[in-house]
């Protein structure tokens, strides 16, 4: 059995993710991390996953998930599957940090792709990140940029 030997924290904007299994030690099939939301963070829906089925499962506090326009909280021992294609984001409207375990299948998705993304996000500095960037990104990692939800 294998299992995922680096388990450093990479941070991308004001997330913290970790990964517990990587591609690699599943032998493809599925990716799993946690990942820290502090109180009042946002991720705003504009991802859409083509390539692997994400399935969120609370650990900590409340994070609300808007999927295709639809929104759902989810507490610990909670969970919600993001399907292929549909267009999700999530946010922390608590006063305490929440935490989360994503299991991506297949793994598809792992820890380059948030290092890179980290990195674009970090060299933005206080102005906006370049969109172009972060696009290439989605893309080379299986992830379709979508435009922003009106909300």
């Amino acid at each position: 059995m294998s299992q995922a030997t680096n388990h450093d924290t990479i941070t991308v904007g004001v997330f913290d993710l970790r990964f517990l299994i990587e591609s690699t030690d599943s032998n493809g099939s599925a990716a799993v991390f946690e990942c820290s939301v502090p109180a009042g963070a946002r991720m705003p829906a504009v991802d859409g996953n083509d390539g692997f089925d994400e399935t969120i499962y609370g650990l900590e506090g409340l994070t609300t998930w808007t999927i295709d326009g639809e929104t759902v909280e989810i507490g610990p021992g909670e969970a919600v599957c993001v399907t292929r294609g549909q267009i999700f984001g999530f946010e922390n409207h608590g006063g305490v940090d929440a935490r989360f375990l994503a299991i991506a299948t297949p793994g598809v998705v792992g820890p380059a792709y948030f290092r890179e993304l980290g990195a674009v996000l970090a060299s933005a500095a206080d102005g906006p990140p370049d969109p172009a960037a972060i696009g290439a990104i989605r893309r080379r990692h299986g992830l379709t940029p979508a435009a922003p939800s009106a909300r």
